[in-house]
C-alpha cells in the first residue's frame, strides 16, 4: 500500500487543473518483448505538453506524442511508431499516468519499449508518485461524449455511451479451467482511488503453450512468471496465485484505461469492451476523431462539478 499522498497543491483556486510532477524519477526494468534492461525517466513537462514518449538512447533523442493516431502497430500491446521509430509496450504506464490524472509529462526511456516491470500498473504508480504531483496553471481538459459510437471486429466490440464520469465494464470470454465464468465481467466507475487500490495491480497474463512460438518470433524474450500470470492447461501456474479472483478482467481494464488515454485526455463516458483488446480499442478512439460531432471539449471552473474524482491516494 502508498503511503503517503505525493500531492502538493500550490494554488488553492477551486478550478479544476492539469497536474505534471514536481521532479525527475529515474528507474529501469527488463524489456517483455527484448529481454534487456531498460532505462525509463519521468521528467516534468509544460502546461498543455500532454503526454510524450522519448527515445533517448536514439542520437538526438525523438520525441512521439501519445497519440491514437501513432498507433500503428497492436499485436499484443500498444506500440507508438513516428517512421522508423517505435516506443512499445505502453499501455501499463499509460495507464498508471491516467489513473493519476497526470495531464503532461515527458516519459525517457532507453529502448523500444517500456520496462514490463511486474505485469501491471502498480510499480509506475509508485514510481510516478516519487516524482510528487503538482497542478499546473491551466484547466484540465476532458473529452466527453455526445453520442454512442462503437469499433466491430468480428464478436469483439468496444464502444462509448454518455455518461456524468468514466464508467468501464469488461467481459471476456475463455473456456478454460483457470478462467471462472463468474469472474469473466467486471465494471469499475473510474477515481484515482478505485484505479489504484482495485485495478493497478493487476497483472498482464500468457498461455504458457504459447510462449515458444513467441520466443521464437523474437517475441516475449523478457517474460517470466515475476511479470506475468502464466496459465497452463490446467490451471495458473504462478505459485502466489491470483491477486483478485478477477483479476484477468481487471487487467483488460487497466489495459483500456491506458489505451483510451491516447485521445489527448480523460474521458466522461461510459466505455463497454467485449473481448476487445489494443486494435480495437485503438479504433474505438480514431472513430472518435473521426466524428468531431461525438465529443466535447471540456473543463471545471469548480473540482466538486466534476463528475471524476481525483483524491491523493496514501
Amino acid at each position: 500500500m502508498l503511503t503517503y499522498s505525493g500531492f502538493e497543491d500550490k494554488d488553492q483556486s477551486n478550478m479544476l487543473k492539469q497536474r505534471t510532477l514536481k521532479r525527475v524519477v529515474k528507474a529501469s526494468g527488463i524489456g517483455l518483448h527484448s529481454g534487456q534492461k531498460v532505462l525509463i525517466n519521468f521528467l516534468p513537462h509544460v502546461a498543455d505538453g500532454g503526454i510524450v514518449f522519448r527515445r533517448i538512447d536514439l542520437s538526438p533523442p525523438v520525441d512521439i506524442t501519445a497519440d491514437a493516431l501513432m498507433i500503428q502497430e497492436a499485436f499484443m500491446c500498444s506500440n507508438l511508431v513516428y517512421g522508423e521509430i517505435k516506443v512499445g509496450t505502453i499501455e501499463h504506464v499509460m495507464s498508471a499516468i491516467a489513473g493519476l490524472g497526470i495531464d503532461n509529462l515527458i516519459v525517457e526511456v532507453s529502448a523500444s519499449e517500456v520496462p514490463i516491470m511486474d505485469g501491471s500498473a502498480g510499480p509506475f504508480i509508485y514510481l510516478l508518485m516519487q516524482g510528487i504531483l503538482v497542478e499546473q496553471n491551466a484547466p484540465k481538459k476532458f473529452i466527453k461524449i455526445l453520442k454512442p459510437i462503437e469499433a466491430l471486429i468480428d464478436d469483439k466490440r468496444a464502444a462509448f455511451s454518455p455518461h456524468e464520469g468514466f464508467q468501464l465494464n469488461f467481459t471476456i470470454d475463455f473456456d478454460h479451467p483457470a478462467f471462472a465464468k463468474e469472474y469473466q465481467s467486471a465494471s469499475i466507475d473510474f477515481s484515482t482511488e478505485t484505479f489504484v487500490y482495485e485495478v493497478s495491480g493487476a497483472r498482464t497474463f500468457g498461455f504458457m503453450k504459447d510462449l515458444d512460438f513467441l520466443k521464437s518470433n523474437n517475441l516475449a524474450l523478457g517474460a517470466s512468471l515475476d511479470n506475468a500470470i502464466g496459465v497452463d492447461d490446467t490451471g495458473v501456474v504462478n505459485e502466489e496465485g491470483l491477486r483478485f479472483a478477477d483479476e484477468f478482467v481487471r487487467h483488460k481494464i487497466l489495459d483500456a484505461v491506458g489505451d483510451l488515454y491516447l485521445l489527448g485526455h480523460q474521458i466522461i463516458a461510459k466505455f463497454d469492451g467485449y473481448k476487445s483488446g489494443h486494435a480495437l480499442n485503438n479504433q474505438l478512439l480514431r472513430n472518435v476523431q473521426s466524428d468531431p460531432s461525438s465529443y466535447e471539449i471540456v473543463t471545471f471552473d469548480d473540482i466538486d462539478h466534476c463528475p471524476i474524482q481525483y483524491v491523493n491516494v496514501v
